[in-house]
């Protein structure tokens, strides 16, 4: 969906190859959901590898590209009109020829996950904040394109921080955690999935996600939780398990302190959430 010019939908893909025209202005790709080993090409590169929750591919405009997708897929697709990114040139001195994006595969920019996430929360909710909210998240994540991923600025601008764990290190953790969100995770294993020791991996984890590792878990299960109850193929209780809960207590309690609503009420609403969540 829209809201001026700024373009927001999640879209879901079954395996195979998907062939994507060129397109005036650029697009953000963030997988969205469960792992899937995924190969792109395009303005004459490649890469091929496993996409994890939150992965970012960044789309240039005028440029077409080939994906092969190695079971199904969803992402949130967000186009970037070229007016935004003129409006954030400017205000960040930025000359209009280097306001040009670069081609980007399977990265992790956790400012641009984060202004992703939260424009796929305001399309959930009917884009009921209104245009001013979603231009303002539109700018911001122009600005932050501009100055980590654009020709004027030659580094991939996602350079590990001091303290904080690796993108292939977030990304092994990632992709297991994605797999095993139904199991009682602890910490111990998943920081040994990153190589990493339990106290050097939380202090890692929450300088790189932004968040702690359990809170991270707890919303990815809630999160699923919402996809499943929208199906209306399990029972509540059935539900929770599922996604990693001892009970269903556990679950509406997340699921008010999150969202903000029931489960009973996101099965009532039948949310049109994607079944790879």
């Amino acid at each position: 969906m829209n809201r001026g010019s700024l373009g927001v939908r999640l879209q879901v893909d079954p395996p195979g190859v998907l062939h994507a025209e060129a397109r005036p202005d650029p697009v953000i790709v963030m997988h969205y959901g469960r792992p899937v080993e995924i190969g792109c090409e395009r303005g004459g590169q490649g890469h091929f590898g496993l996409s994890v929750h939150g992965d970012v591919d960044i789309v240039p405009a005028g440029i077409a590209s080939e994906w092969t997708l190695k079971k199904r897929d969803c992402a949130l697709v967000i186009r970037l009109p070229h007016e935004l990114l003129r409006e954030a040139a400017t205000e960040l001195g930025i000359a209009p020829s280097d306001a040009v994006l670069r081609n980007r595969f399977q990265i992790r920019d956790a400012k641009i996950e984060h202004l992703g996430w939260a424009l796929k929360t305001e399309m959930d909710h009917g884009f009921s904040s209104g245009r001013l909210y979603m231009d303002s998240i539109g700018l911001a994540m122009a600005c932050r394109l501009l100055q980590g991923h654009s020709l004027a600025h030659p580094t991939n601008g996602v350079a590990t921080k001091p303290g904080a764990i690796s993108g292939l290190q977030l990304r092994r953790v990632l992709g297991y955690i994605e797999e095993n969100l139904s199991g009682d995770l602890s910490l111990a294993v998943v920081a040994a999935v990153g190589g990493l020791s339990s106290s050097h991996f939380q202090r890692a984890f929450s300088q790189t996600a932004g968040s702690s590792v359990h809170r991270y878990v707890v919303r990815r299960r809630v999160e699923r939780a919402r996809t499943l109850l929208a199906e209306r193929k399990l029972s509540l209780s059935e539900v929770a398990l599922t996604v990693g809960f001892s009970h269903q207590s556990h679950l509406a309690y997340h699921m008010r302190r999150v969202f903000g609503v029931t489960p009973m009420e996101v099965r009532k609403a039948g949310a049109g959430e994607d079944n790879s969540a």
